[in-house]
């Protein structure tokens, strides 16, 4: 089907014709509005005399402050879909051997990557010599940072990665890095979250008119952050009456959400969890507490934060764990149980809670392991003065340094230089400006993702390379809106919105988080950040189906499709309150993760298997001199799992 074209009336009246901060990078070179280093890096312009070799050599490198597309920016996939494709070597020729050798190299500057090259430092001393690649064009996988300075003020947000807390609690390695880095999340929290700033703002719904039949904001959420104290057993019929939805819909959300109903009177509480962890959250609500089908659109999206995909596909025994509604009768026991995913797992097991993270995410963590790799590359000491530091990209791939970082360099070829049982090195060759280079290393960590491993190390036993398939990773879209103001906000008393009907999912008013020199927006003339989530899936299929889907999506819709549906949205949501795209936008940031986070393994759709046989475990196998660590090899997205596996192929690789 032709796709439409674009109402050019609607388009001006959303400013899409407007001026913005908007600075792409092709091919790894800053273009567009802002960008004073492009005429620096293009070929076949007239170049300074002593013109760095590669952009991140170049002064005033700093790809945070870029906006446009980011997260798989162009530049990033292309050298790996030519390899997956076999023409990489059509056009890049013999490799130059740089006569490099390295006692580690690592092949990912994520967070397993940069754990693992500190934490192998850290045991065979600081004089061992390191060298990591990364294909983007900034350090941090998906922890990166987006940096926006309306009116000369800086304000920040993740460009991916966000949560430092775990579903379990840390090991003790994963916590003693964030100590040695002196980074202790309750003691942060307790000290730079400001919880007075959104005082009286509430959660929202926006039912759109293609969903439910009419464009309308619904405030005060019952329960929700801001809500008033509810009115007895009416809170939810009062709420939902303010809606479009359906009678029917409306009785049975408010059935669910408030009553208290055993809908499997005389059944044992284990066969209770297991019947759950064979269902959908969606089934269990139609086939079940048999509710109208008008209200699966309600809840359709609720669950895309966690796992990328709807309730069709969530085992409702998660949604019980995670504290969804409709289980309240059932009286379950919180204690872990077998059919739960890993993320439901730990949210029934106790540990301590903390809600904090830094105004960038996990871009902090990773900022400060590579001020503790590479001497002289950030600046300060402390987890409060980073937030504000200036990294010196230049300094980053320095030969003074037994650490060194090559920025844009895409891994295409792993192998070992003999037998792997026996060889003593292992040759890496990367595509880097067009060309092919060869470094060797001691030792080897693939800290990219799964997928992409046996395309690279074609030496890996097939049924090790069949494992590392299996996995298919949660396409993601964190868009970041920098606003002149949130008056309208304000105004409509809501901090934020869940759109299940619209492109993107939710949106919110960032988090708001002073640290060091760092001071979060305080009032609603000020200038601030929105950010904005979508999960692209296919419902109905099962989850890695729907997650493949989504990755043909994202890498096949252009920018200019985004900032349209993100215009759109914003004024559809606020505009009662006065928003206007055309006026009060001042940047778009979409960070486009075709390839997000790590895929869980979910009782819906995967075996269990037996101890030791996931997929994961037999992929993160040692093979010679070359180890594997990234959260894949844990088969859960989370901080503490990434350094863990980061550990955990270090000492492999050691021993």
């Amino acid at each position: 089907m032709d796709k439409p074209e674009p109402n050019r009336t609607r388009d001006r009246e959303l400013g899409m014709g407007r001026a913005i901060t908007r600075r792409d990078f092709l091919n790894g070179i800053a273009v567009g509005a802002g960008s004073t280093l492009a005429s620096a890096w293009l070929p076949g312009l007239t170049l300074a005399a002593e013109t760095p070799a590669f952009p991140q050599d170049a002064p005033g490198y700093n790809p945070p402050a870029l906006s446009g597309m980011r997260g798989s920016h162009p530049g990033s996939f292309e050298v790996a879909h030519e390899l997956r494709d076999g023409k990489f070597w059509e056009t890049a020729g013999k490799p130059v051997d740089t006569h490099e050798i390295y006692d580690l190299i690592v092949v990912g500057a994520g967070m397993s990557g940069l754990a693992a090259a500190y934490f192998y430092r850290k045991q065979a001393g600081p004089s061992a010599r390191i060298l990591i690649l990364d294909n983007h064009d900034d350090f941090g996988g998906h922890a990166k940072r987006n940096e926006f300075r309306p009116g000369g003020r800086l304000l920040l947000a993740n460009g991916g990665t966000v949560a430092i807390e775990s579903p379990f609690p840390y090991s003790p390695e994963a916590r003693g890095l964030l100590t040695e880095l002196g980074i202790d999340p309750p003691a942060l929290e307790k000290k730079g979250v400001d919880r007075e700033v959104y005082h009286g703002l509430g959660a929202s719904y926006f039912f759109d008119k293609e969903t439910f039949g009419v464009d309308c904001l619904v405030a005060g959420v019952p329960g929700g952050p801001g809500s008033s104290p509810s009115s007895g057993t009416r809170a939810w019929p009062e709420f939902l009456a303010k809606t479009p939805l359906s009678a029917d819909a409306q009785r049975d959300i408010a059935r669910i959400q408030e009553e208290r109903v055993d809908y499997m009177p005389g059944v044992a509480q284990a066969e209770k969890k297991a019947r759950l962890s064979r269902m959908s959250y969606k089934d269990f609500l139609l086939n079940v507490v048999k509710v109208h089908p008008d209200v699966i659109p309600f809840y359709q999206t609720r669950t895309h934060g966690l796992y990328g995909i709807g309730i069709d596909a969530v085992p409702a025994l998660d949604c019980w764990a995670i504290n969804f509604p409709g289980f309240q009768g059932l009286d379950l026991d919180r204690v872990p149980s077998k059919g739960l995913t890993f993320t439901a797992l730990g949210e029934v097991t106790p540990q301590e809670r903390y809600h904090f993270h830094f105004p960038d995410g996990n871009a902090s963590i990773a900022r400060m392991l590579v001020r503790s790799l590479i001497s002289g590359s950030i600046p300060g000491n402390t987890a409060e003065d980073i937030v504000t530091a200036k990294v010196e990209y230049s300094r980053l791939d320095r030969g003074d340094s037994p650490t060194r970082m090559r920025l844009s360099s895409t891994a295409v070829r792993v192998r070992h230089i003999g037998d792997p049982a026996s060889a003593k090195e292992v040759e890496v060759i990367y595509g880097r400006e067009k060309k092919a280079y060869s470094v060797r290393g001691r030792g080897v960590v693939m800290a990219c993702w799964n997928m992409a491993i046996p395309y690279l190390c074609n030496e890996l036993p097939g049924k090790q390379k069949e494992a590392l398939h299996y996995g298919v990773k949660v396409p993601l879209v964190y868009t970041v809106v920098a606003i002149k103001n949130w008056t309208s906000f304000h105004k409509l008393g809501i901090r934020g919105a869940s759109c299940p009907g619209m492109y993107h999912s939710s949106l919110n008013l960032d988090q708001s988080v002073n640290i060091g020199d760092y001071q979060c927006s305080h009032s609603p003339e000020e200038p601030i950040l929105v950010r904005m989530l979508r999960t692209p899936c296919l419902p109905g299929l099962p989850a890695r189906d729907q997650q493949r889907a989504g990755h043909y999506e994202l890498l096949a819709t252009p920018f200019e499709d985004f900032e349209r549906s993100i215009r759109d949205q914003l004024e559809r949501v606020l505009g009662a309150g006065g928003f206007d795209p055309a006026r009060d936008i001042n940047a778009i940031t979409v960070n486009r993760w075709p390839h997000g986070y790590a895929y869980e393994y979910n009782p819906l759709w995967d075996p269990d298997w037996p101890p030791g046989q996931r997929p994961c475990d037999i992929a993160r196998q040692r093979h010679g001199r070359i180890t594997i660590a990234n959260s894949d090899a844990a088969a859960a997205a989370y901080t503490d799992q990434a350094i863990d596996q980061g550990y955990r192929a270090v000492q492999e690789l050691l021993s």
